[in-house]
């Protein structure tokens, strides 16, 4: 287990917790990312400052991170952009055919008590650990 990190983890848990938390507690909204770019495919008056707010936010939260430990986060692939792409629109697809991803779902969701979004984050956890199967054991991809 070298990827073993349970305080960066513990932290950046909390973090989004708290933040999905708030967002629900102070704007009334779910903190759910296809949701919010959704939102701003098809906005409506007085509702996309937040928006993008919050995705200006995502994208500058490894530049903190970069300024509090002097380097940005590393990112590993083994993929290619190909399928990288590939990857991203099935995962587009998905999102658009469970209503919501799995930061509404998953986080938000389960935290409601929301018997759909235990059932749809049943569905990404299986899918994904089903997917990894059949990449790794069957097909013989890489580990």
């Amino acid at each position: 287990m070298h990827n073993f990190t349970p305080l960066p983890s513990l932290v950046g848990g909390l973090l989004i917790g708290s933040a999905a938390a708030l967002m629900l507690l102070l704007k009334g909204r779910i903190a759910g990312i296809s949701g919010i770019i959704g939102g701003l495919l098809q906005p409506s008056r007085g509702d996309t400052s937040w928006r993008v707010l919050f995705l200006v936010g995502l994208v500058a939260a490894p530049l903190l991170v970069m300024l509090v430990t002097g380097q940005l986060p590393e990112v590993h692939s083994q993929a290619s952009n190909r399928l990288l792409i590939i990857a991203g629109l099935l995962v587009g697809f998905g999102t658009r055919l469970g209503s919501g991803c799995t930061s509404g779902h998953g986080v938000c969701g389960i935290g409601r008590r929301s018997v759909r979004s235990v059932t749809a984050t049943l569905i990404f956890i299986s899918t994904g650990a089903l997917t990894v199967f059949v990449v790794r054991h069957i097909l013989g991809g890489s580990q």
